[in-house]
């Protein structure tokens, strides 16, 4: 009878920690029957990321935080994988948070197609998360400037920035409704076209004739470019001018011939080149405008006869 107590008692417990098993398997709280792989990421900070935290891919659950350890000023995060999570070797880990007061979970991205698929014991780049803790302590700053900022907006203060402004709006308020009296008729005369600017702005003159001017200038800029392309093209004079290639020979000829002429001019060449250089020649030009001043002198007293008689004397 004792025996068979003890039989069903360890039957019973056999059974109790396999449906025990059974349940945290279905609940997710375990992957020990799962077959999977592990990867690494080494973080600066972990924050609040504990063991059994989920690892995710695109908000997919495809594994659980296996392990976390210090290790050379980093922290080391094991995680085990569904063995049908595709994870990269380029892929990304990044420590996040699901709410405000929800549990931290490592965040895996895909990674780039071509990179190849991520092995047992791989280890992951990762990318820094901001601190919610940081975030929350730098809301709390701001609350708190908010806070003294208002607190400084005290009635009196308030009386003291817009009491003279008030007090202006009293003493003036006759001009400032004359003023804005005006504005009103100003602008509904410029709204009915009365006045110059009324005309600028309703009048159909002012825009035919910017048109006008307009379509003038267009026409001008394309008798300008059909000029142009004329004179591209070699029509007209002045294109012949720019394009024929027998102008440009000609002038090059005829400088050449007039380079020519004057250098036999230079080297005392020719009549000119000899009345240019020869000094032969200037001697006697100047001795021959002597003897005429000589012959000139002297005829103011004689006649006819005698004027001839002395001026082949004295140029002969």
């Amino acid at each position: 009878m004792k025996n068979s107590l003890e039989t069903r008692l360890g039957i019973f417990v056999i059974l109790v920690a396999v449906a025990a098993l059974v349940i945290i398997e279905t609940l997710g709280g375990s992957d020990f029957f799962r077959r999977g792989y592990r990867v690494n990421a080494l973080f600066d900070t972990v924050q609040e990321l504990k063991v059994g935290d989920s690892a995710k891919m695109a908000g997919v659950e495809v594994g659980r935080v296996e392990r976390i350890v210090l290790e050379n000023e980093k922290v080391r995060v094991m995680m085990k994988l569904h063995g049908n999570a595709v994870v990269k070797t380029d892929s990304k880990a990044t420590i996040k948070f699901t709410g405000l007061m929800g549990q931290n979970f490592v965040s895996i991205d895909f990674g780039t197609p071509g990179a190849p698929r991520a092995v047992d014991g791989a280890v992951l780049s990762t990318e820094a998360q901001p601190d919610l803790n940081a975030i929350m302590a730098k809301l709390d700053k701001a609350a708190a400037g908010i806070e003294n900022v208002t607190k400084s907006f005290s009635g009196d203060t308030i009386n003291n920035l817009f009491g003279p402004l008030t007090d202006f709006v009293k003493q003036n308020s006759s001009h400032l409704g004359g003023a804005i009296s005006n504005i009103e008729n100003i602008s509904g005369q410029i709204a009915s076209g009365q006045g110059t600017v009324g005309k600028l702005i309703y009048t159909d003159s002012l825009y035919n004739s910017a048109l006008a001017s307009v379509t003038n200038l267009q026409d001008a800029v394309t008798q300008v470019r059909q000029v142009v392309n004329d004179v591209s093209n070699g029509r007209g004079t002045i294109g012949k001018l720019v394009t024929d290639e027998t102008l440009y020979n000609a002038t090059t000829a005829s400088m050449t011939n007039l380079n020519q002429i004057l250098q036999k001019i230079n080297q005392g060449q020719g009549t000119i080149g000899k009345l240019v250089n020869d000094q032969e020649f200037y001697k006697n030009a100047k001795l021959a405008m002597q003897k005429l001043d000589k012959a000139a002198d002297s005829l103011e007293d004689q006649g006819p006869l005698s004027v001839l008689g002395i001026v082949a004397g004295n140029l002969f």
